[in-house]
């Protein structure tokens, strides 16, 4: 069965209680979907409808083109790896990688040649005869890949794979799994994450969910630049959310006349710019204000600034005599560095 997914109207419910509402998504054959969304919004639930662990109420899933809704997770032929790993701790790594195949009732001959191709890609070959309780998180999370790549599966499902490590062996990681696609381009992925930056390094393209919905679907460039919604934009990357009024003369926030590049949703409408395209100093679309807070972060400064009652974050390269709490400051961004967003988007 060659790779790809599709969920049609594929909807989950648990005692009355809808945790995924008719999600209609598409994974191309080969492609890294990150599922990108806060706890409950039912990215992990879609997962698990993949795998075969829920049973939808409704909808149908397809892999590769073939309905395998009504299958069992044993007979679909998919990859798992999961937060905590799931290793067997009493099984030596190479026995751990070897599971899914002696399951599988491969050939004891080929199950030596899988296992240790699989451990060579993960870079854990040297780790073999260890048992899990001997390795570190990050070497634990390259074994749990590396059982799910021996079973060569069309469809890998990688559920939070990072959030149990720290930030240095994430970033690792997160280069670790891009090299893996790269070596495995005909492997469709699904990326569970509630981490912004995950989705945007390893997707090719991010479905945002939101209280059991798909809220937005694109490259990660399209959904940063242009988000969908005002939930797409402060989930994908934060962004200052203003609010404006639009009219036959322009766009208007509080008294000062903006310039946006491209057409307006509405009379009341929401202006969407990310920190680090606000600037300090004189330029196009100047916003005064008072400096409420200042945060150092080595490289930049993030500068938070009151204009007329709204917070205006900017984030500027690190400034050598950066303003004070209750300096006067002028703040300016491009006009095609902001995006109009229609005002107060929400579910019914």
């Amino acid at each position: 069965m060659s790779g790809g997914i599709r969920f049609d109207s594929v909807t989950v419910a648990y005692d009355g209680n809808v945790v995924l509402d008719s999600l209609d998504l598409t994974v191309e054959p080969g492609e890294v979907m990150a599922l990108l969304g806060p706890s409950g919004s039912g990215k992990t639930t879609a997962l698990r409808a993949v795998a075969g662990f829920v049973r939808p109420a409704s909808g149908r899933v397809f892999l590769g083109g073939r309905d395998v809704t009504d299958l069992p997770p044993y007979r679909r032929g998919i990859g798992m790896v999961v937060q905590q790993y799931a290793l067997f701790p009493h099984m030596r790594v190479e026995e751990n990688v070897a599971f899914g195949l002696k399951a599988q009732k491969v050939a004891r001959g080929e199950i030596r040649e899988r296992v240790a191709l699989a451990l060579e890609m993960t870079g854990m070959a040297a780790y073999a005869r260890r048992r899990p309780r001997e390795l570190s998180g990050g070497q634990q999370q390259r074994v749990a890949i590396a059982r799910a790549l021996a079973i060569r599966p069309d469809v890998l499902l990688l559920d939070e794979p990072l959030s149990a490590l720290d930030a240095r062996l994430r970033s690792d990681m997160l280069a670790e799994l891009a090299r893996l696609h790269r070596e495995l381009p005909d492997v469709t992925i699904l990326y569970v994450t509630h981490d912004q930056v995950e989705a945007l390094t390893l997707g090719d393209r991010i479905a945002v969910m939101d209280r059991a919905r798909l809220r937005a679907c694109g490259t990660p460039r399209e959904l940063y630049r242009a988000p969908a919604d005002e939930f797409t934009a402060s989930f994908l990357g934060g962004a200052n959310l203003l609010p404006v009024t639009v009219g036959e003369e322009g766009v208007f926030l509080g008294g000062r006349r903006i310039k946006v590049s491209g057409e307006a949703p509405g009379a009341a409408a929401t202006l969407c710019v990310r920190p680090h395209l606000v600037g300090l100093g004189d330029g196009p679309n100047q916003l005064a204000g008072t400096v409420s807070e200042i945060q150092w972060r080595g490289s930049t400064h993030r500068l938070c600034v009151d204009v007329d009652g709204n917070r205006v974050m900017a984030d500027v390269r690190e400034l050598k005599d950066p303003p004070a709490h209750g300096d006067s400051v002028t703040l300016h961004f491009a006009p095609e560095d902001a995006v109009l967003l229609a005002a107060g988007v929400t579910d019914d």
